[in-house]
């Protein structure tokens, strides 16, 4: 990655971040930069950064009121000045994600070939709770081959799945078992359907493509590392971290992995240098 390449306009922000939205940006960084110094963040910081990154002003300052009205955020002023504070429960968010984030294939985990198989059904007219359902359902890494049915090639979750019932009020409604493969039909077959990983497989490769571990300096290695976490933090939604056995031979999720640590290292420090030249005296 020259120097020519690796300049960032608002095309290359757009094509390689998804169309990040400011919001999504800001709770990026926060986690990256402030999170882990436990400090308040001028705002001025913040829109230092945000234009390294593309973006201007006026949206950097709305994402900024936008996490603040969540409960993320609060701010308090000093003279002229207006300094941002992360509320518990934005501490708490941004501590799950980093958690996430970065134990997401980590390690490759032993599988005991048990399943756990859920039938829930929802009416078609209740779109919200099925949305809340799917939505905390694939957080499990949980698939969906057929309508109304659910399986994970892990029986461990079956308590966090009894809680995603309970939370939605649907627990009467589902019937989980938990077993082994009965080897009748096409399991791979059913693997197909029940999570994209052809898709899944094509993000990562893209992954790979974009980013390269070299070394960059000041703002670069800043906006870089922005855009590695930015690009990364798709993936344990995207990818249901199945046990090896079950993926294809050729599967890039590890390779991607190995490149995502590989080149955080190499820019996290001139990453946070350039973060601290942007917070004033």
């Amino acid at each position: 990655m020259n120097t020519a390449d690796s300049s960032l306009d608002q095309a290359t922000l757009r094509d390689e971040l998804g169309d990040a939205s400011a919001r999504s940006l800001l709770l990026t960084m926060l986690g990256e930069f402030a999170y882990p110094r436990r400090e308040a963040v001028w705002t001025s910081t913040l829109l230092s950064a945000f234009t390294a990154l593309g973006v201007e002003e006026k949206s950097a300052r709305q994402s900024t009121a936008r996490v603040a009205a969540e409960g993320l955020l609060s701010s308090e002023r000093a003279g002229r000045r207006t300094r941002w504070s992360l509320t518990d429960a934005g501490g708490e968010l941004l501590r799950e994600g980093t958690e996430r984030i970065y134990s997401f294939l980590a390690d490759a985990h032993e599988w005991n070939s048990q399943w756990l198989l859920m039938s829930v059904a929802v009416p078609e007219t209740q779109r919200k709770l099925r949305h809340q359902l799917r939505t905390q359902l694939t957080w499990l890494g949980m698939g969906s081959p057929a309508p109304g049915l659910w399986v994970v090639p892990d029986a461990g979750v079956a308590d966090k799945v009894a809680a995603v019932l309970d939370g939605l009020g649907i627990r009467s409604s589902a019937f989980v078992w938990t077993g082994t493969w009965a080897e009748i039909g096409d399991l791979h077959a059913m693997i197909g359907a029940a999570w994209e990983l052809d898709t899944v497989a094509e993000q990562y490769r893209k992954f790979l493509s974009v980013f390269q571990p070299e070394p960059l300096t000041g703002a670069e290695a800043f906006v870089a590392q922005v855009r590695l976490v930015q690009s990364w933090r798709r993936f344990p939604f995207l990818d249901p971290d199945l046990p090896q056995s079950l993926l294809p031979e050729d599967w890039p999720g590890r390779a991607a992995a190995a490149t995502f640590h590989e080149c955080h290292d190499i820019w996290h420090a001139e990453a946070q240098r350039a973060w601290v030249e942007w917070v004033p005296e």
